[in-house]
């Protein structure tokens, strides 16, 4: 928060004397935009004669966006949520994001607008509310992923096939099918941290949020249930070759934060096992953010078949579906694919003599 704190006292200190509305756009702890109202207005009266009132406001505008779909989710958004404490606030930020409530601007030739495409809604709401919008909005989603997961655990108990249980469950206009591919779980910069700071924020009010807290705990298992699936299949992890295809939290990002992957390769590591990995952008950053972890990183993805005694889809990147599975059997010691995003053709697979196990 050092850096907020920072921004909030510069601005105070550099207002003229014109009307002026700070917007915090970033997720921040429910409550922030009270503090940085009064950071700012310190900062003004010791910088300068007489008071700040009536010469700033503080909104939150939360962002909604996607890694990997950040300019689509700007021009074509879901929703715009505002929050403010006053109308003349809330004017300036509708003006602001009036061409995109109406879809009134030329939209970019790389990026056309969607033929179903209508006006945004815009949620104009208070300061706490918009806050809390973008937690409960990212914990919900949380929630949906780890609930499928859950789930999937249960259809592999009682026979049942995941994927035709989410496809069923998800046509249901209610629930919807995004966000219910079962699988390693969630990561990112987003989930964990807004799930936790949702869950530290209610603890300072005496209230318990068990089912964010169980949405993390599941979210948690479904990275040991790999080792367990490789544990079960081969008996002994020790001396043997696993490779990782996919590093980043998910594809068209080098983003590790959190990712399935790093947690993985830590516990195979743990158990003995030589970890290969492979991602189309993701390495390089590996290299720089992870130089403790002991995982060899290969160029081609074709490489991490060789010799392997398992396989483990981590990341589902387009390039992983066009790899020609028929050749990589030839080069494994034991074919085994753990897939753990339910992304790959389990009938090719099969037919190139793989064993495919998933998660759940």
């Amino acid at each position: 928060m050092r850096y907020l704190r920072a921004a909030s006292e510069a601005i105070g200190q550099y207002l003229n004397g014109e009307f002026t509305v700070v917007v915090n756009k970033s997720t921040v702890p429910i409550g922030s935009g009270n503090w940085v109202e009064s950071l700012i207005r310190a900062s003004y009266e010791k910088h300068h004669e007489g008071k700040a009132d009536g010469r700033f406001a503080v909104a939150s505008n939360p962002e909604f966006l996607r890694e990997g779909s950040a300019l689509a989710d700007s021009l074509y958004p879901d929703r715009i949520v505002v929050g403010a404490d006053s109308e003349q606030t809330r004017g300036v930020l509708y003006r602001l994001y009036r061409p995109l409530i109406d879809q009134t601007f030329p939209a970019p030739s790389f990026l056309p607008r969607p033929d179903d495409m209508g006006a945004v809604p815009m949620v104009a709401t208070d300061l706490a509310s918009a806050e809390l919008i973008k937690y409960a909005a990212n914990a919900f989603l949380a929630l949906k992923i780890s609930f499928i997961n859950e789930i999937g655990n249960l259809s592999e108990r009682v026979g049942a096939d995941i994927r035709e249980v989410a496809r069923g469950i998800g046509l249901d206009q209610r629930i919807g099918p995004r966000f219910l591919q079962a699988g390693l779980g969630w990561g990112g910069s987003c989930f964990g941290k807004d799930t936790a700071a949702l869950i530290s924020t209610a603890a300072e009010y005496g209230q318990a949020m068990p089912i964010v807290s169980a949405a993390r705990d599941v979210n948690k298992r479904q990275r040991v249930k790999v080792v367990e699936r490789l544990l079960g299949e081969l008996k002994i992890l020790k001396g043997r070759s696993v490779g990782l295809l996919g590093l980043a939290f998910k594809p068209n990002t080098d983003d590790l934060r959190e990712a399935p992957s790093l947690d993985i390769a830590r516990r195979l590591i743990q158990h003995g096992a030589h970890v290969k990995a492979h991602d189309p952008v993701a390495m390089t950053r590996f290299r720089e953010e992870c130089p403790d972890l002991e995982v060899e990183l290969v160029e081609k993805a074709e490489a991490l078949f060789e010799d392997a005694d398992a396989v483990v889809l981590v990341t589902e990147w387009h390039e992983y579906l066009e790899l020609d599975w028929a050749e990589l059997k030839a080069l494994t010691r034991h074919a085994v694919v753990v897939d753990g995003r339910s992304f790959l053709d389990r009938e090719e697979l099969t037919r190139s003599g793989f064993r495919v196990l998933t998660v759940p």
